[in-house]
Order: structure tokens, then C-alpha cells, then sequence
């Protein structure tokens, strides 16, 4: 039997809109599926029902009225603790903020609350969003709904987690360095990287080191399309901004459309040296790309010799001035994580000619590796090099330095399209024989999202994954 978490976030919206359910109801339902799974699964930092409900009703009074109605009207999802949301606690996965209520919303949640989608909260995320894991001092570890001793992935880990366990159909998310791709692959997602500056991080996202961007979390590429097409815009002032879709073309649209034959370069190379991949990471780009194949689709690799030692070392360098920024007082910097401390302690002691270095040096190496790999229309790549990490594996000795090389050996291959600022998606391709889901990395050209999407569409009808459940699936809410 259909219960409401099965639908798609499409399919609620078309129902809502057909009278088939209201907000109210959808809204109560993905309520009861927080309240009775999170306490194992940790996706939440703070739970909003009082306003989801208001919002719902706010919705229904809207259909009763008629007229135009917003595209995603009465769907719910939730927000990254990582974004301003006006009136709700925003706590940065840290607890120096675990009291902090802002007065702003950040640009990408107007826009989803214009398309008529209802936030539930605020959902894990690590401390400022540095780690691709996600466990904070405030609520602990997002946990893989596949296998709860796993972590989800970072640092939109809960966002992942509400969708992999249908607690909302689709959720917000960011990337500044793999941070959507690779909950997406732990969680068994399609995730989207947008190009930089397709989704604006106005009022307050700095565009300084150009690697951050908001971003879909869902279960099928029609809704995380949708989802991009609310959240895509640029705001008056912002920095950088892609060149919008040709008059009456929409994301959703790219999903029901021929992708025709392309030309993909499977790109093995990493920043990280000696990154190896897990045999189960092989298997799943392997099958991946004998899948394009099989759909007519060229696949070629890559040439080598694109990434060099600086290269790397000039995004350590960049990764780390942002915690030069972070607003916690002196006084309170000993209660930060430490990784955090670590990555700020770092930052603040680059000199300012050695950090316009590494700015310069990304931007000069992201026009070569753009200008090189041209001559593809796709690139493939792994998203991580093993399968889903067990909690603790990351940060148990409590050394915030050799946390950080461990995920450098995990995620070494996400945060070079952060730097180059090309469209990524992570694609659920892949399940290992004991049921862990292993994403596969598709790369566009430069503000060419509607490829990516067009060829995750194709890829999605070709073997759909929509219908695969981790456990916990059809409890009753």
C-alpha cells in the first residue's frame, strides 16, 4: 500500500494540487517520520512543526482560493543548519551557536519558500561545515539509514539522511568541496553541484574563494531538477552568476529530453597523491561506465598530468582561510571542534601574500584544466575512494591534523569541481554485496547543468534506484 513518503516530491505536489492530499497532511506525515526515526538517524539539529503546520495551512488556503499556484506548493523538506533562516535557530553544527537565531533568511530559502515547499528545520550538519562527515557536539552523527553505524556523509549529511529515509522528498543542501556528492553517494541520492554562481548565496555567502554553492538533495533527478529550477537565480549584487536558461527552458524539462550521443572522459587523476580506490569503488565506475557505453555514449579516459603536488597544496591553503572568518570569540575557541581549530590555527597563519598565492593559483589552474578537458562533453569519476566510513573512523584520537588527512584520502576526488566550478552530480549507480549504496561523479562543462541532468535521466530509466529502500522504510510512522 502507497503510503506519502512513497510519492516523489513531483507526485505531492501534483496531488496537493489536484486535491488528492493537503499540505496539512503531507506535512503531519513527514512529521511522524522525524519523531519516529530520527533518534536513531541524527538528521536533525532542530525541529520546526509549529511553523511547518502554519506554513501548510497558509498553503491550503491558497488552493481553497485558486488561481496560479506556486510548483512545489505544500511539499515539505528542510534546510542545512549551515544557512540564516529568519526566526529559527541556526547553530552552525557548533555549540558556541546552539542559542543563535538570525533575523535573515539566506536567498536560496526565499526562493524554495516562493516555489511553495515547507521547511520541517534545520537539518546535521559538522561544525561550519568542514568535515565530508557529518557529527557535531550539539546532536552527534548523521548515520547512514543503509546501516546506522555508518556516518552519512558530509557536510550535508542530514539533508541526506531526512531523503534517504523518506522524512521529506527532497532537501537542501551545499558543496564546497564534495558536500552534496558525497552524502549522495552514502545515502543512495542524486545529488547536484550546480555551476558557481547558479544558485546565489546572498545575503552573507562570501565568494572569495568561489568553491561554495547550494544545491538538491532527492530521490530521483525529475525532483532534484525541480528543486534546482526553485532555488537557480541570480540576487541583485552577487559576484558571480551563470547565464540563465534560454526563455521557457527549465531543469525539469532537461529530465524528458534526448541526450544524444556524448563523448565522456573518465578522469582518474586526483589532486590527493597516491589516492587509491576501494575494490568496491572500481566495480561501481567500471559499471558505470560499461552502462554509458551500452547506451551509445563514447567513454575515454582522461590524459594524465593535469594535477600537480601545488595544486592541492594551494586548496589546503584556500580550504583553510575560511576559518580565518569564523565568528567565535577568543575566549570561546577552545570549546571549537579539533578540526576546526586545526583549520583555523592554519588559516590565520598564512601570510596575506601567501594566501593571494593560492587564490591566484586555483583560478590560473582551474582555466587549464577547463581548456583540457573540453574536448568532452561529460567527465566520470569516483565520488569517494571507499565505501561508507564507521563513525568515529575519521576523528576518534581526537587529532584535528590527521583527521583532515583522512579525508583527504577518502574525498580526493569531489573538491577539484569546487575549485574549477563546473556542475558535478553523484549519481546511485551502485550497491555493495552488503547493501551500502556507492555513488559514480558526472562533471559538466561550465554551466551546463542540463546535460548532466538529461544523462542522469537517461541513466535513471536505464536502472532505475528509486525503488530501493534502506531499512526502516515502511515503519509505521
Amino acid at each position: 500500500m502507497t503510503q506519502l513518503h512513497d510519492l516523489t516530491a513531483l507526485e505531492q505536489a501534483a496531488a496537493v494540487r489536484a486535491g488528492e492530499v493537503s499540505p496539512t497532511e503531507l506535512v503531519r506525515h513527514a512529521l511522524d517520520r522525524v519523531a519516529a526515526l530520527d533518534a536513531g538517524l541524527g538528521a536533525f539539529v532542530t525541529v520546526t512543526p509549529e511553523r511547518a503546520l502554519a506554513a501548510a495551512a497558509a498553503a491550503e488556503a491558497r488552493v481553497r482560493a485558486g488561481g496560479e499556484l506556486p510548483p512545489l506548493l505544500g511539499v515539505p523538506t528542510a534546510i542545512k543548519d549551515l544557512n540564516n533562516t529568519a526566526g529559527v535557530r541556526t547553530t552552525f553544527g557548533c555549540p558556541v551557536f546552539a542559542d543563535f537565531v538570525p533575523t535573515t533568511d539566506d536567498a536560496v530559502v526565499t526562493k524554495l519558500a516562493a516555489a511553495g515547499t515547507i521547511s520541517l528545520g534545520k537539518t546535521n550538519t559538522p561544525e561550519f561545515g568542514f568535515p565530508c562527515y557529518t557529527d557535531n557536539d550539539l546532536v552527534g552523527p548523521a548515520r547512514s539509514p543503509w546501516d546506522p553505524q555508518r556516518l552519512a556523509g558530509g557536510s550535508s549529511g542530514g539533508a541526506a539522511v531526512a531523503v534517504a529515509a523518506g522524512m521529506v522528498p527532497f532537501a537542501q543542501g551545499s558543496d564546497g568541496g564534495g558536500s552534496i556528492r558525497i552524502p549522495a553517494s552514502v545515502n543512495g541520492l542524486f545529488g547536484i553541484k550546480p555551476t558557481r554562481g547558479r544558485v546565489s548565496n546572498a545575503p552573507f555567502g562570501s565568494d572569495v574563494t568561489g568553491l561554495g554553492t547550494n544545491g538538491p538533495l532527492a530521490r530521483t533527478v525529475r525532483d532534484a531538477a525541480a528543486m534546482l529550477d526553485a532555488m537557480a537565480g541570480p540576487v541583485t549584487g552577487d559576484a558571480a552568476w551563470a547565464p540563465p536558461l534560454p526563455p521557457g527552458e527549465t531543469f525539469l524539462a532537461a529530465a524528458d529530453r534526448p541526450v544524444g550521443r556524448l563523448r565522456i572522459g573518465r578522469a582518474l587523476e586526483s589532486p590527493m597523491p597516491g589516492a587509491v580506490l576501494q575494490p568496491e569503488v572500481t566495480a561501481a565506475l567500471d559499471d558505470a561506465a560499461a552502462l554509458l557505453e551500452s547506451l551509445g555514449h563514447e567513454v575515454a579516459d582522461v590524459p594524465g598530468g593535469l594535477l600537480t603536488p601545488d595544486v592541492l597544496a594551494a586548496f589546503e591553503r584556500v580550504w583553510s582561510l575560511s576559518g580565518t572568518l569564523l565568528p567565535v570569540p577568543p575566549e570561546r575557541v577552545g570549546e571549537l571542534r579539533p578540526l576546526t581549530r586545526e583549520l583555523r590555527g592554519r588559516g590565520l597563519a598564512l601570510s596575506a601574500q601567501a594566501a593571494m598565492e593560492a587564490l591566484t593559483a586555483l583560478r590560473l589552474f582551474s582555466r587549464r584544466y577547463v581548456e583540457a578537458t573540453d574536448a568532452f562533453d561529460v567527465l566520470l569519476s569516483p565520488v569517494t575512494t571507499m565505501t561508507p566510513r564507521p563513525l568515529g573512523w575519521f576523528d576518534a584520537d581526537g587529532d584535528g591534523a590527521a583527521d583532515f588527512e583522512r579525508q583527504k584520502a577518502y574525498a580526493a576526488f569531489t573538491a577539484l569541481y569546487n575549485v574549477t566550478g563546473q556542475p558535478a552530480v553523484s549519481v546511485p549507480l551502485h550497491w555493495t554485496g552488503d547493501g551500502l549504496p556507492v555513488g559514480t561523479m558526472l562533471v559538466g562543462r561550465p554551466a551546463d547543468e542540463v546535460t548532466l541532468v538529461a544523462l542522469a535521466a537517461q541513466l535513471e530509466q536505464a536502472r532505475p534506484w528509486a525503488h530501493r529502500h534502506p531499512p526502516g522504510w515502511h515503519a509505521d510512522a
